[in-house]
């Protein structure tokens, strides 16, 4: 991890007596943030893979049988998808997943920034996502389950576990969990994953003003999904592919009782389908904010299915899906990836870059062909 110092400019650095007068002539390291999600642990495990702790020891050690090298990184989301069952999680997949987070050796577990996603969701008959809060718990409330030690954030967060918000320098990050939870039409039912997207419209709201109230800032917004037609297979009805007359499970699993039309995109606001308020608001306010960051549908690098990739630009806004860790999470689609975004000091550069876990598509480490090379709003100002 980084100090403080290392984010200072070079000549404060030196005057302090931390650099020699020849590494004060470098670039500052940027900011790097790890984008991942889609892990499905319960999924792989039953495999025999370890899709999360695989995809953290990679990051931390590199994977020598696979020639990939490891990378910096200082914080990371997660955008959801720790679970996999088509039912609703139990006990037993909230341990195997606090188990797979204990493989981080060089960063702290409260340096990983979470959110949930539509498999993460509790049951109709369930309390209130229950699973996410007691194993995953953003907030710290449930550290006995979780792990997680609130006064231990290097960036603390302000909020709830269902949307949260927290700062680093000039950049904010506003952090909204899926609500596919409550049983049909928007939530989960007894089995199956049930993938349109939901948020509150409390939910929207709180996005709405923390939005308005900082202009100023570099605001980085992630959800489990990418709005609509912003990304790959993001549009209606593309989670699915026709089979004769009927629409056959391909990205995403068919139900016809669950939204099918949104199931790649966040659908939902409540109980009103398809009334994307946050496209709305984005086009009215183009360059609002600065990234989108989702996942939700997982496939190659190089898919552009719908006439978009994984990384598009629309009303001024960078979204970016960064799917998926899990290996055999649906398998017709799924390639283990992720995302690096490096945020250098004092410009508007941002780095993107795309991480392959295995080698099923091409050589395991970063894909070039994939890199992405994209211009804040502002410059970054670390704290």
């Amino acid at each position: 991890m980084k100090s403080r110092r290392e984010f200072l400019t070079n000549s404060a650095a030196l005057a302090m007596g931390g650099l020699t007068a020849s590494t004060a002539a470098e670039s500052p390291k940027p900011f790097h943030l790890w984008a991942c999600g889609d892990s499905h642990v319960g999924t792989d495990i039953k495999k025999g893979r370890e899709s999360l702790a695989k995809a953290i020891r990679q990051s931390e050690f590199g994977d020598e049988k696979l020639g990939a090298p490891a990378f910096d990184w200082d914080i990371a989301v997660h955008v959801g998808d720790l679970a996999g069952g088509q039912g609703a999680p139990d006990d037993k997949e909230g341990r195997e997943v606090v188990k797979q987070y204990g493989e981080l050796k060089k960063h702290r577990r409260e340096d990983v920034y979470d959110l949930a996603g539509n498999h993460d969701a509790s049951g109709p008959d369930e309390e209130t996502q229950w699973w996410f809060k007691k194993w995953v718990d953003p907030m710290g409330e449930n550290t006995a389950t979780s792990g997680i030690d609130p006064t231990k954030r290097r960036y603390p967060v302000s909020g709830t576990w269902e949307r949260y918000s927290f700062r680093v320098g000039n950049m904010l990050f506003l952090i909204m969990s899926d609500r596919n939870d409550g049983g049909p039409p928007h939530g989960r039912a007894k089995s199956g994953g049930y993938p349109a997207g939901a948020v509150t419209s409390d939910t929207f709201e709180w996005w709405k003003q923390q939005v308005e109230s900082n202009r100023d800032s570099i605001i980085i917004c992630a959800h489990h999904h990418m709005l609509r037609e912003t990304t790959v297979a993001s549009g209606p009805f593309e989670g699915f592919k026709k089979n004769g007359d009927n629409w056959a499970s391909h990205y995403h699993g068919y139900f016809p009782q669950g939204g099918p039309k949104g199931a790649s995109y966040l659908y939902w606001i409540d109980d009103r389908p398809d009334s994307t308020p946050f496209e709305n608001y984005l086009a009215s306010n183009p360059g609002a904010v600065d990234l989108w960051l989702g996942g939700h549908t997982h496939t190659n690098p190089d898919d552009t299915f719908g006439g978009r990739s994984h990384i598009e630009t629309k009303w001024g806004v960078n979204f970016i899906n960064c799917a998926a860790l899990s290996r055999y999470h649906a398998a017709k689609t799924t390639l283990p990836m992720s995302r690096r975004l490096s945020f250098t000091l004092q410009t508007r550069d941002l780095r993107v870059q795309c991480y392959l876990h295995t080698d099923q598509f091409a050589p395991a480490g970063f894909y070039a062909k994939a890199e992405r090379h994209l211009t804040l709003s502002k410059p970054f100002q670390p704290a």
